[in-house]
């Protein structure tokens, strides 16, 4: 199984160069660049065995009920048991880290199962800014991209896309050959469900940071004044100084509330 990354590095231009993330590091908060950096590639895994997929189906269509746009949690544990090429898929995505200078970094971050009915836009900085996604997609082509509209990259979904990317980056899961997030594109009765495997990573480690060259400490003075704010406000986006959040149909940054 032979990675084969791919560097998205976009021409500079102002708005991702003036996103800062703020996210807490032990009892500090920290700022840093949003990264404009998006390392996609394909590893060779092979498909879920049918038992899989059929439990699979049963706890989305019985549990999770997944609307256009949601993204939700999986029983992981329980998928493990049926799926004799879990380890497998474990090991192409430590070698496709391992060839992008990651060496062992999977081994050290968290892992879940994810399901999504397509992605409204959004981004994860207010609960996990210090961290990056690393995520591998288990299920076949169903049309569908990974969008990072700020960066205008449009990511094919099928079985073995993994994808490494800044949690403050936006982006979506968008049909392919569309323009923005629209629920009529995942319409009822049709398989339009994506399952993934995700890795959060901590920024900070020096490899992680060093892929996605994120600069650290760049507002102390914005990031002090937040540490000594109320608890649960001090994780944030923003954009020339001003909150921000993202538009779940375009992806685009505006004011937050």
């Amino acid at each position: 199984m032979t990675p084969t990354p791919m560097n998205h590095r976009p021409p500079r231009h102002p708005v991702p160069d003036q996103l800062t993330s703020y996210f807490r590091s032990g009892d500090a908060i920290r700022s840093r660049r949003v990264s404009d950096i998006v390392l996609a590639g394909t590893v060779d895994i092979p498909m879920p065995p049918a038992r899989l997929l059929a439990d699979w189906a049963r706890e989305i269509s019985s549990r999770l009920v997944l609307e256009p746009g949601d993204v939700e949690a999986m029983p992981l544990a329980r998928a493990r048991t049926r799926w004799p090429d879990y380890a497998r898929c474990v090991q192409a995505m430590a070698g496709w880290a391992g060839a992008l200078g990651l060496p062992g970094v999977l081994a050290a971050g968290d892992i879940a199962l994810m399901a999504c009915r397509g992605a409204r836009y959004h981004h994860d900085g207010t609960q996990y800014g210090g961290a990056a996604f690393c995520n591998l997609f288990v299920s076949e082509d169903k049309g569908q991209d990974v969008h990072f509209p700020a960066l205008d990259l449009r990511i094919p979904l099928r079985r073995g896309t993994a994808i490494l990317f800044d949690t403050c980056q936006p982006h979506g899961v968008i049909r392919r050959g569309s323009s923005g997030f629209h629920a009529a594109d995942f319409p009822a009765g049709e398989d339009c469900t994506q399952l993934f495997l995700t890795w959060e990573l901590p920024i900070e480690d020096a490899r992680v940071g060093q892929a996605l060259k994120v600069a650290f400490d760049t507002d102390p003075s914005t990031a002090l004044q937040l540490e000594e704010e109320e608890e649960g406000q001090e994780e944030q986006v923003r954009l020339d100084g001003a909150r921000v959040c993202v538009c779940p149909d375009s992806g685009r940054w505006h004011p937050a509330d």
